[in-house]
Formats: C-alpha cells, structure tokens, sequence
C-alpha cells in the first residue's frame, strides 16, 4: 500500500463521508474506525521493516524540479512510534465519540484530521512537514468551535491564532535554512549547514515551545482543552502536544545539535518553570477539567526537561513520558468531560461522593490519577524515574528537585479524589445518572490496560524508543 494513501485518503474519505454520511451514523462510525485501524497495522508493518539505525525510504512524489520541491517520505523508529501512538489514540477518540451528535460532519473531520497528521510524521521535506503542520489546525478548530462548551468559539480563535502565529516563525526557520543549505530534505540539513545560525534556532524553538506548549506559551491550551468535548481534548494532549515536542526533538536537538547544545541552559529552565508553575496552577484549581489540563502542561514541562539532556537517555525517556503522558490524560479528560454532561457543573465541590455512585468509572479516575503522579506499577512511574535519572546524570544531583514536581503533583490529584471521588456524596452526584455507554466505557478501560501493561512491561517500549536514538548512543552524544 502506498503510503500516499494514509496522507491523502483520508483527506477525499472525509468529503465523501461528509457529503454522503447523512443519517448513516453507523456505517460512518464503522468507516472511521476502520481507517484509524488500518492506519495502526500499516505503522505497525512499518516498524516491523525498519532498518537498526537510520530511514526507511518510502519514495519521493509530485516533484516540482524547478525549484527542489518533492514530497520525500522516510520514517525512523522515532517517527513510526509517533504513527502508532496517533493511530491508537484515534481509534479510542471514535470509541469514546460513539454517541456525538451530528455524527457525520464530526467523523468527517476525524478522519480529515488522521490525513496531515500522518503526512507530518512521514515527511522528511521540511516545505511539506509545514504544510501538514499546517493543515491539521483546520479539522480541530471546527471540533473545538462547533462541539465545545459555551466559551467554544473564543476557544478555537485563540487555539488557531497562537498556533498560526507560531508556524509562521517555522516557516521563516525553514526558508532560512533553505538559504543557507540550499535544501529542503531535514536529513541532509545537518550534514549540508555551515554553521548553524541563532536565528532558526530560536524561531524553531519558539514555534515548536507553543505547540507543546511550555511557559511562558501555553495560555492557549487551558482554554482549548476547557471548551473541547471531551474525546477532543485527547487528541489535543495526546496528538497535538506531542507533535510539538516530536518537532522539538527532530529539528531543534537533533537537526541543530550545536546551537542546542549551547542554549540548552534555557531548554532547562522554562522546563523546570513550566513543570512547577503548572502544577501549582493545577493544585489551586476547583474546575475539574481546567485542572486536568494544568496537568497536563506540568508533564509536558518534565518531557521538556528530559529533552535538555540532550542524551540519549534523556531523549528516550522523554519520548516514553509522551507516550505515556498520552495514555495517563486522556481517560482524565474523558472521564472529567463525562461528569460535567452528566450534571451540569464543573467544580468538584458539586461532585463529591462518587465512587458511591459511579464505582467502575471512579476506579478507572484514581488509576490514571495516580499514573499521573508516578504510582509504581503504571506507566508514569516509569517515565518519571528515567526522566529524573537522566537529568541528574546530565546536569548533576541538585535535580533530584523534579521529584518535588511529582509531589505537587501528588497533592492535587489526592485533592481532587478527596472531593471528586470519595467523602460524602453531594445532592449533584445524588440525582445524575452516569451510565455510560459501552462502546465509551471500553475505550477507558482500554486505557487503563495500557497504562498497567506498560507499568509492569516498559521494556516492550523501551524495545523500540531506545532504536530511535541508538546513534546518538554510538556516537557518544550529540
């Protein structure tokens, strides 16, 4: 199967879906998670093929000779883990959207969303990552803007305006590279660049800082992830976040080793910042989901931290923490978007008590919740222990304070389960209904299995995200 067909099909198979779905809600339910799995066995079949080290070729396409421009698609262990890791969490967002109104138009943009996404993560021409980077803001300003809650509109412009303005320093970044390597092909940008200027690194690194998101760059996000639906805020933490930090690692780190190397100091700081100024925003909050979404920027500050290491140790635990990051919030963002359709409210002073009322759900809230805050056994455990190795081994002992990052953490997760799962039940929780539809209740459960599975076996992981930086690891660093 050509590859073109996962960057481009999609994009056709969401016009037709759109135009014909109508009143077909389950076939067009059926026809996306179809796709979303094929995508997952393709990735898959990819891995299985990779080369040790190095690029996979898949062919270069709709050349314009004139001016060097070709669609180059080439993957590496790094990008086929972020192919997977998008796969499985698209299947589990058209799980959990089983029940959304105006079913066609939604999954229309689903699987409008899964085309450009992959063609970022293919793509190896730096004028074509842009364009997907680009077109992947258009499905989800319409989930946010049409979907969301009441502030949903405000939401979107903002989310759209702080990404554009953002990729506009990208693609001053790449024009600049152009001039200075005369090529457009990111792997040959570090072979072919002289010297590499302050200028691009400081624009990619602003540009890729806001998509994470990092301090000072993430004011977006609270407000995107507050007035999403629920499945949508998923793929914000979990596709969105982690493109910026793939971006982060590909083109910063790795494409700009020198430049990272000497500012790597700053790669440090506004990681440490954002780390506790998120967390201690989280820990002051009282609206379920704007929590969970400060949460969700404190764990994007400890990838940051591990991806200043500049290591391989440091890079591979930071791809894990993605990854496992992904897994941890989504169930939370599910789970917090449920409770609020449920009974109207988003503080957790309305939602006492229910584990007496919702006990399956409730148990699947404190087992993501304490992945979040690094309980042995799951899958943030692993992620923050190597994240906290690696950044001492890099940077020396007095790191051992991202460990008071999981304690802030601890605080405002065992406060929230405090008044949102146990003590006394409210008149709220005491007069909703929270059952929940199967197919939705599954996907939370799969993602419970995952952040164990992964808890007791990381090496199944591990297996594969330590091949992405092997020659980082042969060279002897960067």
């Amino acid at each position: 199967m050509s590859p073109l067909f996962f960057i481009f099909g999609p994009m056709v198979l969401a016009a037709l879906v759109a135009l014909y779905g109508k009143k077909r809600d389950t076939i067009v339910k059926f026809v996306s998670l179809a796709l979303f799995v094929w995508m997952l066995i393709y990735a898959l079949e990819l891995l299985a093929i990779l080369p040790d080290s190095g690029y996979l070729d898949l062919g270069s396409y709709l050349a314009v000779k004139d001016f060097g421009f070709e669609l180059t698609l080439q993957v590496d262990h790094l990008s086929v883990v972020m192919l997977i890791l998008t796969s499985v969490l698209l299947i589990l967002v058209a799980l959990s959207s089983w029940t959304m109104k105006r079913t066609s138009t939604y999954f229309a943009l689903l699987i409008l969303f899964a085309g450009p996404i992959t063609g970022v993560f293919m793509s190896t021409d730096l004028l074509w990552f842009f364009i997907f980077w680009e077109l992947t803001l258009v499905p989800m300003y319409f989930l946010v803007g049409i979907w969301g809650a009441e502030g949903r509109i405000y939401a979107a412009v903002k989310f759209f305006l702080y990404t554009h303005v953002a990729s506009m320093l990208i693609l001053l970044a790449f024009f600049l590279v152009y001039k200075e390597t005369g090529t457009m092909n990111m792997t040959l940008v570090r072979e072919s660049m002289l010297a590499s200027p302050v200028l691009i690194w400081w624009l990619l690194f602003i540009g890729f800082s806001v998509k994470m998101p990092i301090f000072p760059f993430h004011t977006w996000l609270p407000d995107a992830h507050v007035q999403a639906p629920a499945p949508i805020s998923v793929l914000l933490a979990g596709v969105l976040l982690k493109m910026g930090a793939y971006a982060m690692i590909r083109m910063v780190v790795l494409m700009l080793p020198g430049q990272s190397a000497h500012f790597a100091w700053v790669i440090l700081a506004l990681g440490l910042i954002t780390l506790f100024y998120a967390g201690f925003m989280a820990l002051y909050e009282t609206h379920l989901k704007k929590m969970v979404a400060y949460s969700s920027i404190s764990h994007m500050g400890l990838v940051t931290v591990a991806i200043a290491t500049l290591s391989y140790s440091g890079l591979s635990a930071a791809l894990f923490e993605m990854i496992g990051h992904a897994l941890i919030i989504s169930p939370l963002f599910l789970i917090a978007g449920f409770l609020h359709h449920r009974t109207g409210s988003w503080q957790m002073g309305d939602m006492g008590g229910l584990m007496q009322k919702a006990p399956y759900l409730s148990a699947i809230f404190v087992l993501a919740g304490l992945a979040a805050l690094g309980l042995p056994g799951t899958i943030g455990f692993v992620g923050e222990l190597t994240i906290l190795i690696a950044a001492i081994k890099s940077y020396g002992f007095w790191l051992i304070l991202i460990a008071l990052g999981s304690m802030i953490g601890a605080g405002y997760i065992i406060w929230t389960f405090r008044r949102v799962i146990y003590g006394e039940i409210s008149q709220t929780v005491r007069k909703s209904d929270f059952r929940m539809d199967h197919v939705e209740f599954a996907a939370l459960v799969i993602f419970a299995v995952l952040i164990v599975f992964f808890g007791l076996f990381p090496s199944t992981l591990f297996d594969v995200i330590n091949a992405a930086f092997a020659p980082i690891a042969a060279q002897g660093g960067l």
